[in-house]
């Protein structure tokens, strides 16, 4: 058995990691909050360029023709230019987060043998680099604390790309945070827009019957832009509040198994020292006899 000095040092080593984790879920919890806010702060004006986009196609009719729109039908499938996206993290800590959205884009890209990587998150960019993968080596973001002006620069980069037909077709691979106790990795396609996307991403009534001036292709080519940068904002705020709630969930269950460790370390330190005074009681008792005898 450890003797107490040792259980004790113990506990203290377990104890400071504990105060670690819990600072740790504190700061990832305040976090997620503020991303969420900034959010859905802008979630009503994205929704609504979804439904002017929606509005100009029944405006237009199935024959409206748009760059935005084209799928490149004239090029074979396995030979279409694929953009990649990828959102991982920049640190551990936060359970299988990296892992599942390693593993996605693993799936995705054996699909598409033409493709490009654009990694946001030093773990998921060390990870691709290290296998070989196509990645921009130029595409430097990070994932933490995500602000509209990477979004827009990081959209304005894939629209160019597909506008000059460097790119055919462009995914977005991120965690969406279904609740506060789960997240599920998902793969979005951001380019080329197809009506039936669109569609099932506009929720509730949603028709203006507006006029487009000069013509619904002019304003298409403004708002279609602007349109993947939303897409881009939330895919990155959605990761990044992804993130720190696995990363709260971890360290909360590392707390709990800190505290565990500690209930127990304590019972065994309880135990020693209950053996220490039942020996030291012992040894006196038969000191107290030793000297009756001899007396």
């Amino acid at each position: 058995m450890a003797s107490m000095k040792e259980i004790r040092s113990h506990i203290k080593g377990v104890d400071d990691i504990m105060k670690i984790t819990n600072a740790m879920y504190l700061i990832s919890s305040t976090k997620v909050r503020k991303a969420r806010k900034s959010l859905e702060a802008t979630t009503p004006y994205f929704n609504k360029m979804q439904e002017t986009i929606l509005d100009i196609l029944d405006h237009t009719g199935d024959e409206f023709d748009h760059k935005f729109f084209d799928e490149r039908d004239e090029i074979p499938e396995d030979e279409q230019k694929t953009g990649v996206i990828v959102i991982t993290g920049d640190k551990g800590l936060c359970g299988s987060y990296n892992h599942n959205i390693i593993k996605m884009t693993d799936e995705l890209i054996k699909e598409n043998p033409s493709f490009k990587l654009f990694v946001v998150g030093s773990v998921g960019r060390a990870y691709f680099v290290r296998k070989g993968y196509n990645v921009d080596t130029d595409f430097l973001y990070a994932a933490q604390d995500p602000t509209f002006v990477r979004a827009r620069n990081i959209a304005e980069q894939m629209v160019d790309l597909f506008e000059k037909k460097e790119l055919d077709e462009v995914y977005i691979i991120y965690t969406k945070m279904v609740n506060s106790m789960s997240s599920e990795p998902q793969v979005i396609s951001v380019l080329p827009l197809k009506r039936s996307i669109i569609e099932n991403r506009v929720t509730g009534e949603y028709r203006s019957y507006a006029s487009f001036s000069p013509t619904p292709e002019a304003v298409m080519d403004m708002i279609v832009p602007n349109y993947v940068k939303g897409i881009v904002y939330g895919a990155l705020v959605q990761a990044f509040c992804s993130e720190q709630n696995a990363r709260m969930l971890a360290m909360q269950s590392a707390t709990d198994s800190a505290k565990d460790i500690i209930s127990d370390l304590t019972l065994s330190l309880n135990r020693a020292r209950q053996g220490a005074i039942t020996q030291e009681i012992t040894e006196i008792a038969a000191g107290a006899n030793a000297q009756k005898k001899n007396g």
